[in-house]
């Protein structure tokens, strides 16, 4: 293939990340990936296990002269967030990702990038290609469904893995070291919805524009929800108007903090022309509030053509107040940690199916206590509003421990290559090293990455000289 990123060290870590852009690779996808990994190993002659989940597990030997060290498994998922813009045609299912190369930066035409975690599996594959000169046995494990759950990390059979230490891939920022994660759970809530016939008029209310990000790594920055504000309009017309519900959709993951939501309404013309100068009153009144990383939020009303079905009013009352009512963002803070996140829930999807409407929350925390209490507070809310509840997807957190060896070798790598103190930290989004550490007790971990900004979002980006820097540490690390 045509490689755009061109005279970066190592080169094979670059052209691979190319190569795998063009594989469709989003949560439960990952077949194909799967298959060129394999054909990968093979070609090479190296030790390689494929699951039913489609985890790959490869192994390449110590290089001369380091056959009697212990084993480093490096770790990474080859799944990606799919999220694009309203008006990009894209499908995800069929097409590789539009790579744009913008000077140091590395961005996708109106999706998201697959940085996370597509950094990771290039460099496993570079290394084990020969792009190192000397290093121990490395194991290299590419899990799927990262983003869904952790899926493909729970599914792993570790009776393979003889590494002791582990370098986990799936981070961001450069000179960051993740040494502990929260756990969390996903949960539907799923409206069954009553119908009834109409002649009314529609009126389509868009909310767009929005920052949005990732619901762990950037649910502490005060970004606004595109779902919860859609809730807080939609209540502010519901106490002057008259209407119904017809359809409604906002976010696509519910581990994104939604940038985007429509809601189509049925009512009556006489009131089409009221509805509209509430609606941009609010935009008004909201783009006042919210931050600097907002200030491109549009709020608007649109008339549509006339509507012959619509939601019953019970069904739009209680989604309405489900979506106004519902608890949202940051609940609490560390007290042992400053600044880091304790617990928090974010409504990242909201879509009308053939049954109703569904809302999907992503509920985090590393105290196991506070993720019960979500689920509590999520059943009794689903009980208020006819909607029925299910949990599932639930992962252990990640404990910070006090003694590392491998930390210290990242330190004193990164120290050398940056010429700076590396930030050790603790983060509030989900890991598979929970998970790992669940099987493998004894594993000493860490999770590194280079510079990426807006993961999970159509403004995902990649700085290349970053990830040159990075695969210098790593190089250090592993001699």
């Amino acid at each position: 293939m045509e490689y755009i990123i061109k005279g970066r060290k190592p080169e094979k870590f670059f052209n691979y990340f190319e190569e795998i852009s063009a594989i469709p690779r989003g949560s439960g996808n990952e077949r194909e990936i799967a298959d060129y990994i394999v054909a990968f190993a093979k070609k090479r002659g190296l030790t390689c296990h494929r699951d039913e989940t489609n985890n790959v597990f490869v192994r390449i030997p110590a290089t001369k002269g380091r056959e009697a060290e212990g084993a480093i498994m490096l770790q990474g998922h080859t799944d990606m967030v799919c999220e694009k813009n309203f008006d990009t045609v894209h499908d995800f299912e069929k097409e590789g990702i539009k790579l744009i190369l913008d000077g140091d930066i590395l961005r996708a035409d109106g999706t998201t990038l697959g940085a996370d975690n597509g950094v990771a599996v290039a460099l496993m594959l570079a290394i084990l290609d020969g792009a190192l000169e000397s290093h121990p046995t490395i194991e290299c494990l590419f899990t799927t469904s990262e983003e869904v759950g952790l899926d493909g990390a729970k599914a792993f059979d570790y009776t393979l893995v003889t590494a002791e230490k582990m370098i986990n891939l799936d981070s961001e920022g450069e000179g960051l070291a993740t040494v502990s994660c929260a756990g969390g759970v996903r949960t539907d809530l799923s409206m069954k919805a009553a119908t009834v016939e109409c002649q009314k008029s529609g009126l389509l209310i868009k909310i767009s524009g929005l920052a949005g990000g990732h619901s762990g790594a950037e649910i502490h920055c005060g970004r606004a929800n595109a779902n919860k504000l859609m809730g807080r309009v939609l209540s502010i017309l519901w106490g002057e108007i008259k209407f119904n519900l017809v359809t409604i959709e906002g976010g696509s993951k519910d581990n994104a903090i939604p940038r985007e939501c429509r809601a189509l309404i049925a009512l009556d013309e006489s009131d089409v022309e009221r509805a509209i100068e509430i609606v941009e009153a609010q935009g008004i009144v909201i783009k006042r509030e919210l931050s600097e990383a907002d200030k491109n939020i549009s709020i608007e009303a649109l008339v549509r053509e006339g509507v012959a079905t619509s939601f019953d009013s019970t069904t739009t009352k209680n989604a309405i107040s489900l979506m106004a009512i519902v608890a949202n963002g940051v609940f609490a803070m560390s007290h042992d940690i400053e600044g880091l996140v304790e617990y928090s829930r974010n409504l990242g999807v909201i879509k009308t199916n053939e049954n109703g409407i569904e809302f999907v929350f992503s509920a985090r925390s590393s105290t196991e206590s506070m993720i019960d209490h979500s689920q509590r507070e999520l059943e009794m809310l689903g009980g208020l509003c006819s909607a029925s509840v299910r949990h599932y997807s639930r992962y252990p957190g990640w404990r910070f421990e006090k003694e590392s060896a491998l930390r210290e070798i990242y330190i004193n790598a990164a120290r050398k290559v940056l010429g700076r103190e590396p930030v050790i930290m603790a983060i509030h989004a989900g890991l598979e090293c929970g998970i790992i550490k669940s099987h493998i007790n004894n594993m000493d971990m860490i999770s590194i990455g280079p510079e990426m900004r807006d993961i999970h979002s159509p403004d995902e980006c990649l700085d290349l000289p970053s990830c040159e820097r990075f695969w210098l540490i790593i190089e250090e690390m592993l001699k």
